[in-house]
């Protein structure tokens, strides 16, 4: 069975912030950037979904996180995401998405 993404929303106002992350790394530390980076299931854990699911999240966000490499390579080629956007924490990519 293929692994899947969380995905939690949270809506303040009129902004929707949409949180993805590969399953296995909720609740992982990231080293490797400047500073360590939680994966906190307080952020990030939320429904766990397919890739297609996510992606339909994400559409609907005006904010969203997304670190992993399976939900970067779906919202590459979704084009939700530019691949030069794209920042490392360690071997893990991590992308953030701003609707202004």
């Amino acid at each position: 069975m293929e692994k899947g993404i969380y995905v939690r929303t949270t809506t303040h106002g009129r902004e929707t912030l949409v949180a993805c992350c590969d399953e296995e790394l909720l609740g992982r530390t990231l080293e490797g950037g400047q500073v360590p980076f939680k994966v906190s299931e307080g952020f990030y854990e939320g429904v766990l979904v397919e890739q297609d699911e996510a992606l339909e999240f994400i559409k609907r966000g005006t904010i969203v996180n997304l670190v992993g490499q399976r939900i970067i390579d779906a919202a590459i080629n979704a084009k939700l995401v530019h691949p030069a956007a794209i920042l490392y924490l360690g071997k893990v990519p991590h992308a953030q998405i701003v609707h202004i």
